[in-house]
């Protein structure tokens, strides 16, 4: 059984979520986001991210993480920022001793939705299917199931 960390980087807000996954049965087990302090220095925002990945890592007890990757925007400061929050939680995560898998958007949404296109709303539709949830989750804490429900897929695919 491996209990999978998603994690939807982010400068803002950073989703994460956290599934079971065993003989491809897949289990919901938590989901939120890490909110930034609008304002604060971004090296500060940096921390905060660290700090709540780290704290979702010790309360849950992951034994994998999974991480979507940077995708290339049109404007490189946000590219830069992004990929500065995605480090701060990749830290984070390996600070605690969990491997860490890449995967590409495309391929995120591929997996959940059977589409390498799909819309954020897609996504959250076929997160709270797959994994049988009552309400949908915030887009963010979505995204990061999804990134979660991917790796699931892979590991299945190498059973």
């Amino acid at each position: 059984m491996e209990r999978i960390l998603g994690i939807d980087p982010g400068s803002r807000i950073t989703g994460y979520g956290i599934i079971e996954s065993h003989r491809g049965q897949l289990g919901f087990i938590a989901c939120g986001i890490v909110r930034t302090t609008p304002g604060y220095p971004f090296s500060v925002r940096l921390n905060e991210i660290f700090d709540g990945i780290n704290e979702v890592v010790q309360m849950h007890g992951p034994t994998v993480a999974a991480v979507e990757d940077v995708f290339l925007s049109s404007n490189p400061r946000t590219a830069l920022k992004l990929g500065q929050a995605r480090g701060a939680a990749v830290v984070a995560a390996m600070q605690n001793g969990l491997s860490v898998n890449d995967y590409s958007p495309r391929k995120i949404k591929q997996a959940v939705a059977g589409y390498g296109q799909a819309e954020k709303e897609q996504i959250q539709h076929m997160v709270r299917v797959l994994l049988c949830l009552k309400g949908a989750p915030s887009s963010d804490a979505a995204d990061a199931l999804a990134v979660a429900i991917c790796h699931a897929n892979t590991l299945q695919l190498h059973i």
